[in-house]
């Protein structure tokens, strides 16, 4: 071990300690950098390991990286059990991954269904109710559970990935009613178009992130602010928090990537 990793595992102990997963690309990496910057030690969770992982990791002052294919829930909690075993200060975790694979309200497609329930509702769920278990925090434990803008503004496009959200949101109310009377505190954080998204070209995000109703883009460090304030800040556990620029409040006949080509 180097004098420099033993240094990062040293200091690792003296900081409260988050898990991020899907945390090195995208809003997972925005929400790396605001809690690192912020003073964390983050837990960089990837699919798989790459250099870029290993690079954005190595760039944040206090940080390690895991990977695990969220698709199998019994390697998600085997993680969050050693986690659970080394950190004494474990204070947060954030369920950021998701995918997001088109299908239609005609005709469910059984593959994508069943990736899209699976690691956007099943395992992350799983991994908040043994993180709820086993971490441990003087400061008591907070989870984020990534939703998204389309539970009140439902619409048929990603069907499946619209259903295993609305099936996630469940978990935010229920775990929070479970630990009543807890410090723990469980949140929901709900984003709306926020990054050009699937196949979508960045001059069309420039039109679909403007539809809501300040006509504004949202920027992912407004995520990053709200989870950092959920993070220490007394909102009543169970709550959810829309980051969308009002977009769940209107009614929209598609998903956006698609009014945007119209």
């Amino acid at each position: 071990m180097t004098a420099r990793t033993a240094a990062r595992k040293a200091g690792a102990m003296e900081r409260p300690q988050i898990l991020i997963t899907g945390a090195a690309r995208r809003i997972g990496a925005v929400l790396a950098r605001a809690f690192a910057g912020a003073g964390w030690h983050v837990v960089v969770h990837v699919h798989r390991l790459s250099d870029e992982a290993r690079a954005f990791t190595a760039s944040l002052p206090s940080a390690e990286l895991v990977a695990c294919d969220l698709l199998d829930g019994d390697a998600a909690l085997a993680m969050i059990e050693q986690l659970a075993g080394k950190f004494d200060d474990w204070r947060m975790l954030v369920n950021c991954a998701a995918v997001f694979v088109p299908d239609s309200a005609e005709a469910i497609d059984p593959a994508v269904f069943a990736e899209a329930i699976t690691v956007n509702a099943e395992t992350p769920t799983r991994m908040a109710q043994a993180y709820l278990a086993r971490a441990r925090s003087p400061e008591g434990r907070r989870v984020i559970q990534f939703l998204d803008q389309k539970l009140l503004n439902p619409n048929p496009d990603f069907f499946s990935y619209t259903m295993a959200k609305h099936a996630f949101s469940a978990s935010v109310r229920m775990l929070a009613m479970a630990h009543a009377g807890s410090p723990d505190r469980i949140y929901g954080l709900a984003p709306g178009a926020m990054l050009a998204s699937f196949d979508q070209q960045p001059e069309e995000h420039e039109v679909s992130g403007r539809m809501n109703l300040l006509g504004r883009l949202t920027e992912p460090q407004e995520l990053a602010d709200a989870a950092l304030w959920l993070a220490q800040g007394w909102l009543a556990s169970g709550e959810t928090l829309y980051v969308d620029s009002g977009q769940h409040l209107l009614s929209q006949s598609r998903d956006v990537l698609y009014l945007a080509r119209q």
